[in-house]
């Protein structure tokens, strides 16, 4: 996949995709062009113009990006949106049970709560073998069918292991649970395909390594999934009132999780980063993962958070004497972005570490290999004058 023209990208050195990637340049033209009509012929009549993109092309780029039915993906302003549109609503009990990973998002663990709060379900942590690795014999001795819902986020956003989210999903395929991946930090960085994962729901952002606009995201939402939740509100360009006392929903569809307002710019922006993947080879850059790693263990006084035997383009690291802010902005002031995470967003595996604040950088195929040797330079430069 080429470097399409990100803002600046010939002086900055961008090692925090996993916030948010650099938008390329195609991708700042089609919604300039969006935001340019609506000023000039109004908002609805853009809508309209753009119809054919953004209420069906782009659902279809990203069906095949995810190797999913074009029915069963929706769209949603933030990838907390699309999980908030589907896991409270699952109808459980105080005999269900609740398996999430010690690499939950907080975000996805306070609904979660919630959930339990209001259903009396129980939740608990799959454990991980010494080096990180999820347990996979622990989940296969310990599934049953009062298990409702495993949840697993494909790569954290605070480290970078890979979960084996296809192995899960044989290991669960027997059972009635419903399995749901958050691949935020996967998708556009490693293969996703919910057809191999055997998921029934997975979520996603497009600000990410798929390089769309913020206010992007989607979900992949099965028909059993779909058929199981608890009622809900639904939007008038699914539903319609057909009397005094009720209405009917035309379009049974995952976009009937969706809200009908939205931005016209942003979808067809996403659209076009869709494009882009499409033609592009975003997996073939390994080469520049393994030099950052190898670029952080060479340093003196780092501890990396780097569990797992499979790991991803993001890395985390605490060093002994300079705080994790300190190297941001003292990195930063060098025109490379890197990024301070805090402990309470994967706050179970976090907390187990005593991990409160690190740092976290994160490459993708538009960085090279002179950049990370730049980074390291800077790195260490910065260590040495906080010592």
């Amino acid at each position: 996949m080429r470097n399409t023209g990100a803002a600046g990208a010939d002086r900055l050195i961008h090692l925090n995709t996993a916030g948010a990637g650099l938008v390329p340049a195609e991708v700042r033209r089609t919604m300039a062009e969006v935001l340019d009509r609506e000023a000039a012929t109004g908002c609805y009549e853009t809508e309209g113009f753009f119809d054919g993109i953004i209420n069906d092309e782009v659902y279809r780029r990203l069906a095949r990006v995810l190797g999913a039915p074009v029915t069963d993906v929706a769209l949603f302003d933030s990838a907390t949106r699309a999980w908030c549109a589907v896991v409270p609503r699952l109808s459980l009990g105080p005999d269900d049970r609740v398996w999430v990973t010690p690499y939950e998002y907080a975000g996805n663990l306070i609904s979660l709560f919630n959930l339990r709060d209001r259903t009396g379900c129980q939740i608990e942590v799959v454990p991980t073998l010494p080096g990180g690795d999820l347990d996979l014999e622990w989940m296969t001795a310990n599934i049953a069918d009062d298990v409702a819902l495993v949840s697993v986020t494909h790569i954290p956003s605070g480290c970078g292991i890979v979960n084996p989210v296809e192995a899960i999903g044989r290991l669960l395929a027997p059972y009635r649970c419903f399995y749901a991946v958050d691949a935020c930090q996967s998708i556009g960085q490693v293969p996703v395909d919910v057809q191999r994962i055997g998921c029934q729901l997975l979520t996603g952002a497009g600000r990410k390594f798929m390089r769309g606009p913020r206010g992007t995201a989607f979900a992949y939402v099965a028909p059993e999934l779909r058929a199981a939740l608890v009622p809900d509100f639904h939007d008038l360009h699914v539903a319609r009132i057909d009397s005094a006392t009720g209405y009917r929903i035309d379009d049974h569809s995952a976009r009937s999780l969706e809200l009908a307002e939205r931005s016209t710019a942003a979808v067809a922006g996403f659209n076009t980063a869709l494009t882009l993947f499409e033609e592009g080879t975003p997996f073939d850059h390994k080469e520049v993962f393994r030099a950052l790693r190898a670029t952080l263990e060479d340093i003196p006084g780092i501890e990396l958070i780097a569990p797992g035997t499979e790991q991803s383009g993001i890395l985390s690291f605490r060093h002994q004497d300079v705080a994790a802010e300190t190297v941001r902005d003292r990195l930063a002031e060098q025109r490379i972005n890197v990024w301070k995470i805090v402990g309470h967003h994967t706050p179970v595996y976090m907390a187990e570490r005593g991990v409160e604040t690190a740092v976290r950088v994160s490459a993708h195929y538009y960085n090279t290999l002179e950049e990370i040797e730049e980074f390291g330079r800077a790195l260490r430069d910065t260590l040495g004058a906080g010592a």
